[in-house]
């Protein structure tokens, strides 16, 4: 890779994410640590308002923007082939969206990137969700945004009916199967539940901030004691 480009690629990594360390941009661009170092160094003094240091991580000051970025026809290839594979597998509302910011991506490519990535030969016939998960889902994405307190009438692969109240944290896909990762207020812990066995579903008034124990990196660092 070239340094012009490769600098290009740290400004998109570090803008893309809150706080970017050297060791992450080293492992991205496959390159030593005091490269990374030097770099930064170099896009600070053009005048690239980076903020940071080296051994804690860097960020962009806010604010800053770069030229509209173009596509490869190999990039725009695996942006037609993500959108198809997803588009069965995401709620209605979301599916569109994808969509529709695909064809605006497309319709700013060149003519022959364009053609490359409409004529991909790569699909994904999978059985679109129905309709009742599908809005499902759309409820949980939509409370888990707007951190809405949910209620819930499931029902367990065992056959046994339950209605609770949740803290919606996540929405994850398994193949197959979506499921709602929540903090449940009856049992006092973290629970999955999966979307297709979701009876009834209400969005309650009450809102939730986040409390020590019961956030998604609480249950994230629970999960990854129990695997190790």
């Amino acid at each position: 890779m070239r340094r012009a480009d490769r600098l290009f690629q740290i400004v998109q990594l570090i803008r893309g994410r809150r706080l970017t360390t050297a060791d992450y941009l080293a492992q991205r661009l496959e390159v030593s640590m005091r490269t990374v170092y030097r770099d930064i160094a170099a896009l600070a003094q053009q005048g690239v308002p980076i903020e940071g240091e080296a051994g804690v991580g860097y960020r962009m000051r806010a604010g800053f923007d770069l030229p509209p970025l173009m596509f490869s026809k190999q990039e725009a290839q695996a942006l037609v082939a993500t959108v198809r594979m997803a588009e069965s597998q995401l709620d209605a509302a979301l599916a569109r969206q994808a969509e529709n910011a695909l064809g605006k991506i497309l319709a700013v490519l060149p003519l022959d990137a364009r053609a490359a990535a409409e004529s991909l030969a790569l699909y994904a016939p999978l059985r679109a969700l129905d309709p009742a998960t599908s809005a499902h889902l759309t409820a949980l994405r939509e409370a888990t945004e707007a951190r809405a307190k949910l209620r819930l009438g499931y029902l367990d692969l065992g056959g046994v009916k339950s209605e609770r109240v949740v803290r919606p944290l996540a929405c994850l896909f398994w193949g197959p199967v979506w499921t709602l990762s929540a903090w449940c207020e009856l049992r006092e812990d973290f629970r999955s539940f999966r979307v297709d066995r979701i009876e009834t579903l209400a969005v309650l008034e009450e809102r939730f901030r986040d409390e020590p124990g019961k956030t998604l990196a609480d249950m994230r660092r629970l999960q990854d004691a129990q695997a190790h």
